[in-house]
């Protein structure tokens, strides 16, 4: 399960179809393993080998994208790293990676240059600079590769188990962590989501998000393992999704609940410009029953849901069963199980409330280098996600809340996603976001933070008024409403309800 020969095998046997579009570039599979065999060895002429860190602080782009099948090839590890971290945070991080090079855009010299002081065991010719002018005490990606060869690097020996890359959470309930993932895992995302969502040789697989975050690899290898084409932006715009999609035919489309809406309430996106469509994927984050529908309107047939953790484990509500389970996240894909458990670990039968388990061949062997909480996420052999959820009597899951995310309020389990499908139901109301905050009476009480629809106004009191009148239970109202201008998120899209949270003294 060596997935580096992905890119070897298609230049061999299909070496003239397009496997990258970005900008103005398009790259045939020839072309791009070319590029990718040029890189792998730079990294072997400069002391990357099997089992080394190779971190980066990078947008996206074709280098990153190289560096994504370059590390595959030689048995590097990569470590995307995000550009929203601050000095001390990515210093943190890359010294626990172990990190051996850093790879950054120029945008973020000055962030890497702050947290260099705090990684001894990184020598200076590690830290590299994709493109601009040259910087002091940063060797430059064109250096790095300018003698390298395009031809195939030696064969790395890897084996199923050797680690690909190293995830690190995005923090939003606490401090990120290392999430492994061994060639063989990567392998089964190929395998797996080619199934689930229907990937040809002839698809073509828009990706607009930041390819950074686990997420991204859903889509990323299936397209790969089929020898499809990628098409990537360098960050989310609604018009050139729309664009895009109609220019080049895109087949299949991951996005985000957020950039969901924004197609949703753009103009242009009328099933005509979109009609190259045959799958439209939501991860990341619930996406409403509100707005699932109005995707299926628009596009009936194409809509899929991913729920899933980057540990590894996942269920998929199928474009076949979303009429019949609109408000479910899915069902187990073959080779995954799924149980709902009470607090002492006993299987609670269907209807009842707990929390979410599973495993599959996708499961991380563990966090690094954290065993501790390895033991405490995965238990014989299954996951623990944090997540609550029940099943219904087919086995289709549904999904409540996170635990860290549930209210307390009046000794009451609250569960805000019960009030954000409300919220979002408010004809001005784009999107919802609903936490708690501490209130001296009930322990807990709901806030809702909002983001309107373009063109709209609206009244925070009246807005609270509303969504009150629309709950179904006292205890779902709301003690406040913040209108926002955008919503906190990480570099997956989720939105940080912490940092929502933190905005707001105690109540």
């Amino acid at each position: 399960m060596d997935i580096g020969s992905l890119i070897t095998r298609h230049a061999r046997y299909r070496p003239g179809h397009t496997a990258v579009v970005f900008e103005g570039a398009r790259l045939s599979y020839a072309a791009f393993n070319g590029r990718v065999n040029r890189l792998a060895n730079a990294l072997l002429a400069a002391g990357i080998g099997k089992g080394d860190k190779v971190a980066t602080v990078l947008p996206n782009g074709l280098e990153l994208l190289d560096l994504y099948w370059a590390v595959a090839k030689i048995g590097a590890v990569v470590v995307p790293m995000s550009p929203l971290l601050q000095a001390k945070g990515l210093a943190k991080l890359l010294a626990d990676a172990d990190a051996a090079m850093v790879i950054a855009d120029p945008g973020y010299a000055a962030l890497v240059g702050a947290a260099r002081g705090d990684l001894p065991h990184i020598a200076d010719e590690r830290f590299v600079l994709i493109g601009g002018e040259a910087r002091p005490g940063f060797l430059s990606f064109d250096e790095l590769v300018a003698n390298a060869s395009p031809g195939e690097p030696p064969d790395a020996g890897l084996g199923d188990q050797d680690v690909y890359d190293i995830v690190y959470s995005s923090g939003t309930t606490g401090d990120p962590k290392g999430i492994v993932h061994t060639h063989y895992v990567r392998a089964m995302y190929c395998m797996l989501f080619s199934q689930a969502f229907r990937f040809t040789p002839e698809s073509v697989c828009l990706h607009t998000g930041a390819i950074i975050f686990n997420g991204a690899f859903v889509t990323l290898m299936p397209t790969v393992f089929n020898g499809a084409t990628y098409v990537l932006h360098k960050a989310f715009e609604i018009d050139a999704v729309v664009e895009t999609i109609e220019r080049e035919k895109v087949t299949h489309i991951m996005m985000v609940p957020a950039q969901i809406i924004a197609l949703l309430d753009h103009p242009g996106a009328t099933r005509e410009k979109l009609g190259s469509l045959e799958t439209v994927l939501s991860l990341g984050a619930p996406l409403h029953l509100e707005h699932k529908q109005r995707l299926e309107a628009l596009l009936p047939g194409r809509f899929h849901e991913l729920y899933g953790l980057t540990e590894g484990f996942v269920t998929v509500l199928d474009k076949t069963d979303f009429a019949r389970k609109p408000g479910s996240v899915g069902a187990c894909t073959p080779f995954f199980q799924i149980r709902i458990c009470d607090e002492q670990g006993n299987d609670l039968p269907p209807g009842e409330v707990g929390e979410i388990v599973g495993r599959g061949p996708i499961l991380t062997p563990g966090y690094y280098k954290r065993p501790d909480l390895t033991e405490q996420a995965i238990k014989d052999g299954w996951l623990f996600s944090g997540d609550l959820g029940y099943l219904d009597e087919d086995g289709f899951l549904y999904l409540v809340d996170r635990k860290k995310d549930m209210i307390i309020s009046g000794g009451v389990n609250v569960y805000p996603r019960d009030i954000e499908e409300v919220a979002v139901q408010h004809p001005a109301v784009a999107e919802a976001a609903v936490f708690g905050v501490p209130d001296d009476k009930w322990g807990e009480t709901p806030v809702a933070a909002v983001l309107l629809k373009d063109g709209q106004t609206a009244d925070e009191a009246a807005l609270r008024d509303w969504i009150n009148a629309h709950v179904e239970a006292k205890f779902q109202r709301v003690g406040r409403v913040l209108i926002k201008d955008a919503f906190p998120r990480s570099a997956a899209g989720k939105t940080l309800k912490r940092s929502l949270r933190a905005e707001l003294a105690p109540t």
